[in-house]
């Protein structure tokens, strides 16, 4: 069955919207980062796994000792005198008769391809109770039956921690799965002790030469065309605990000296992808760095601590806040300061990066709740902002729920009496499909001088993808009419490893070999590569009882002079749209689809 319909524009009712509509989130949730998006393939390098991070975990958890019959070795993990004091632990192998091996398995094994160069890097050293003055040490690839399918020797020659570096290639020239579940292997050859920590092996095809990120995912993202990128959470930003919220001076400078920690979604973080990495991202997809930092609360779902207070734990000391409040304002000097007079800056360039990143905004606080440990210490971070950066944005939040949740309520009225120190909230919300066609009105009456709306976490949760996807780009349709008022809007979770779920739905699923988008990931992909600075009003001739199952949408990008209309039908029939008032053109569009117009 066929409906014709029409859809009147009207040019009169032109209006300029936000051209940060667009973007993405990205969280360590569900191994997104570790074991996704970072591409090192060894999993706990630098043995400080431990029982916090996973209760059955242990410092050589996804490393396999290997000693072949005949020969006597003893391995160890020891913390005298490491490669850094805040990865203080590190293996230790003790041969007595050759040879011996240690294995790593990585994320559900490696996956190995023809033609490719594997990197490989490790500190090592002989230890000081070992006579040796050279010990060897073969660096291999594995198959799924434990055969070497490339391999190089190094020799560790030294008593002093010294990074060892070596190429393996993989024989082949296309770029054909050769290895699904392989591992890195590395035998000891001669009797004698070696020292071993920050173990890595990351494959050296990068997505436009953005490297220690995976590049197909790196490359779906980019292809949403993003205008932002909010970092690095979530939950896990303000933490489990107040000794797990996340400091963002903890993940920048050399590698050996990043501090890892838990994750509140139950496992570990290395921080090999930091700020330092999340920043170049942005910059490599064209993106405006948002990073989010948290309100000097913990997540209000922590467990009960040392002495019995879960919850936000009654905040960062007050005592502490000032220093706090300065990691923040430092963050800003890092992003945009001059090397010459900023030694924040001045890491940026000793890292490789002596152009500032341009930073033009920041958030405070995660869907906290609006208690009066939290307002306290989020007024007083948005205020030394604004103070000594008046040019940055400043994104606050609002609760974990909307209208009419307590916590909306009250911070959006701290939002209206604050708007001095904060111009724009951010909101989440995570409903069935029903919510978003109901309430298609939702950002109509919002105050336009009040501060912006940024939809930092949304998606609809059903049993069924397309009507969650459709759902979404209805409510899209309905932002994009309100975008003088919603500055910017980014779908939750983003990235889901297969086995691994913390949080259903996401956008991309992954395992180690492939990449599959939902179907919210096309909806997505549609208005991000659709965008404009104008919208268009538009009017459909549909009866009531089907308006809500149809969302439509005309924008203009005045740059490129393109005019599209995005048309999401819910309905399960085709419609025929005859479309008025930009000159006149026939569309048809398939039940239970979206589709994009150029007019």
């Amino acid at each position: 069955m066929t409906d014709t319909i029409i859809a009147t524009l009207n040019k009169a009712g032109v209006r300029n919207i936000s051209t940060d509509l667009w973007g993405i989130f990205f969280e360590d949730i569900s191994y997104s980062g570790d074991g996704g998006l970072n591409a090192d393939l060894v999993q706990n390098g630098a043995f400080e796994y431990n029982r916090a991070d996973s209760s059955d975990w242990s410092n050589y958890s996804f490393w396999r000792k290997i000693v072949p019959a005949g020969s006597f070795a003893a391995f160890d993990v020891l913390t005298d005198n490491p490669v850094a004091e805040e990865n203080p632990h590190y293996a230790s192998v003790e041969v007595e008769q050759a040879p011996a091996s240690l294995e790593n398995i990585g994320w559900d094994g490696m996956v190995f391809r023809a033609g490719e160069t594997y990197d490989f890097s490790a500190w090592m050293r002989i230890s000081s109770n070992c006579e040796a003055s050279a010990l060897p040490v073969t660096v291999a690839l594995i198959d799924d039956d434990g055969n070497a399918i490339a391999e190089q020797d190094i020799t560790v020659d030294s008593n002093d921690w010294r990074k060892q570096e070596v190429s393996l290639t993989v024989s082949g020239e296309s770029n054909a799965i050769v290895v699904h579940e392989g591992a890195l292997r590395l035998t000891f050859t001669t009797e004698g002790t070696v020292d071993l920590d920050f173990v890595t092996l990351e494959p050296r095809t990068t997505y436009n030469g953005l490297k220690h990120f995976r590049p197909d995912l790196v490359k779906a993202l980019a292809d949403l065309q993003p205008r932002f990128m909010r970092f690095p959470g979530g939950c896990m930003l303000h933490g489990q605990g107040l000794k797990n919220i996340y400091h963002w001076k903890e993940s920048v400078g050399p590698q050996k000296d990043r501090k890892p920690a838990y994750n509140i979604w139950g496992y570990h973080q290395t921080r090999q992808l930091g700020f330092y990495e999340y920043f170049q991202w942005c910059e490599d997809m064209g993106a405006e760095p948002l990073p989010v930092l948290a309100a000097g609360v913990p997540c209000q779902n922590s467990v009960a601590d040392e002495r019995g207070v879960a919850g936000q734990q009654g905040g960062i000391p007050m005592s502490e806040m000032p220093q706090y409040i300065q990691d923040v304002l430092d963050l800003i000097e890092w992003a945009n300061g001059d090397p010459a007079t900023s030694k924040w800056a001045k890491m940026r360039a000793d890292a490789g990066h002596p152009a500032p990143f341009n930073l033009k905004m920041i958030g405070i606080g995660n869907e906290d709740l609006i208690s009066t440990d939290f307002e306290q210490r989020y007024l007083m971070i948005c205020k030394a902002v604004k103070q000594k950066y008046p040019q940055i944005e400043v994104v606050g939040t609002v609760g974990p729920f909307h209208l009419p949740s307590s916590d909306y309520i009250e911070g959006w009225k701290i939002a209206r009496e604050n708007k001095r120190w904060i111009d724009a909230v951010d909101e989440h919300y995570y409903e069935q499909p029903g919510w978003f066609l109901n309430h298609q009105d939702y950002y109509d009456h919002y105050d336009r001088k009040a501060p912006k709306v940024y939809l930092g976490e949304y998606a609809s949760r059903g049993a069924n993808a397309v009507d969650n996807a459709l759902a979404e780009g209805i409510h899209l349709c309905n932002v994009e009419r309100n975008g003088d008022v919603v500055e910017m809007t980014s779908y939750a979770p983003l990235l889901c490893k297969d086995g691994y779920s913390n949080w259903q739905p996401d956008m991309i699923y992954f395992d180690n070999n492939n990449v599959r988008a939902s179907e919210s990931y096309k909806m997505q992909k549609m208005f991000g590569q659709h965008a404009g600075d104008l919208y268009i009003s538009s009017v459909l001739s549909l009866p009531d009882a089907l308006k809500k199952y149809v969302g439509t949408s005309v924008v203009k990008d005045s740059k490129s002079g393109k005019t599209w209309l995005k048309v999401v039908n819910a309905l399960p029939r085709t419609l025929k749209l005859s479309v008025f008032g930009l000159g006149n053109k026939q569309v048809t569009i398939a039940g239970r689809s979206a589709q994009v117009f150029e007019l």
